[in-house]
């Protein structure tokens, strides 16, 4: 039995995050060349110098048996299979690569998961089925209609929408990030609205769940990280997230068009933040207030989770130009 255990050990792939438990132990595991460097030793021995990295951190790992062949056969970027053992030296983790020719082999795209090396946000279906809740609320047919064409007809654009990120590196920058945001949101200006019944409740919770629409084609997840698409570069999520809105308009009320369009235009808030226009309608400047306080929230909150609980005080986070209290 002990045998047999240890032989699925040996078949599972750890996190770096959970290399400190594997210490003296041989591993199999799928990584991403951050750099390499090929060294010299002082008894002249050559060796390779890597290091390896994940969704939850890096790694250094030593190749002292097939330095100059991996050296020219990979590089930087590439997600590769790594057999070796975990060591502890020089005060933190390692792992030296085994003495066998395919000990580190490149993996093509379809032979990993690219959650191993992008975070992804936990409860994905449950959140698009409260989407799909908060729809069934709004009473505004043609609101609920152009929701309907987005979130129940286009499969396609649920999918993207499901998987992607809110940000590259601010807020939600995460598989999932903008269902997320786009949900939260949603469930703030709802409640917002109770309180202020002046407002176009129907119209805000649209546009809560469309004012990022655009991102779905912004950014792009891979093995990489987030990326912004040339799309994104050239165009940007607003103006991507308008044009969207006007194809699945049609027959809609220009009026009702018209406030969803400057909901999205307006979001941002600011010139110097993006936005073409300011927000000029009450529902605009509360979707503003509320997308804004919702992407801070989720920036401290990754700040404090990344923490070491010891600590009095974060790191200083230059997006927000302060640090926080932790106690």
């Amino acid at each position: 039995m002990n045998g047999f255990r240890e032989a699925l050990e040996k078949l599972r792939s750890p996190y770096v995050e959970e290399l400190r438990n594997w210490i003296d132990k041989e591993i199999d595991g799928i990584y991403k060349i951050k750099s390499k460097k090929l060294q010299e030793a002082k008894d002249g021995k050559k060796f390779l110098l890597l290091t390896l990295e994940d969704r939850t951190g890096s790694v250094r790992a030593v190749d002292w048996y097939n330095a100059e062949a991996n050296d020219e056969k990979l590089q930087v970027g590439h997600v590769v299979n790594v057999r070796g053992k975990v060591v502890y030296f020089e005060e933190r983790v390692q792992i030296n690569v085994l003495n066998d020719q395919d000990a580190i082999k490149k993996l093509s795209e379809n032979e990993y998961d690219i959650e191993r090396f992008v975070k992804s946000a936990e409860n994905v279906e449950e959140m698009y089925k409260s989407v799909l809740r908060l729809i069934d609320t709004i009473r505004d047919e043609d609101y609920k209609t152009i929701l309907q064409r987005f979130f129940v007809e286009d499969k396609n654009f649920v999918e993207m929408f499901k998987n992607s990120p809110a940000g590259m590196r601010i807020h939600h920058a995460y598989k999932g990030g903008l269902l997320e945001h786009s949900l939260s949101v949603a469930k703030l200006v709802d409640s917002v609205c109770r309180i202020y019944n002046q407002l176009d409740r129907d119209l805000l919770v649209t546009g809560a769940l469309l004012h990022d629409i655009g991102k779905v084609k912004e950014y792009v997840v891979n093995s990489n990280g987030i990326e912004v698409t040339t799309e994104g570069e050239l165009v940007g999520h607003i103006v991507i997230g308008i044009e969207m809105l006007a194809q699945k308009a049609r027959g809609i009320s220009y009026e009702k068009f018209l406030k969803l369009k400057h909901l999205i235009a307006s979001h941002h808030g600011e010139f110097e933040w993006g936005s073409p226009v300011l927000p000029k309608t009450p529902e605009a400047l509360v979707l503003h207030f509320i997308e804004n306080m919702d992407s801070k929230i989720n920036r401290v909150m990754q700040i404090i989770d990344k923490e070491d609980k010891e600590k009095d005080w974060s790191e200083y986070d230059s997006n927000l130009s302060r640090r926080f209290f932790l106690k």
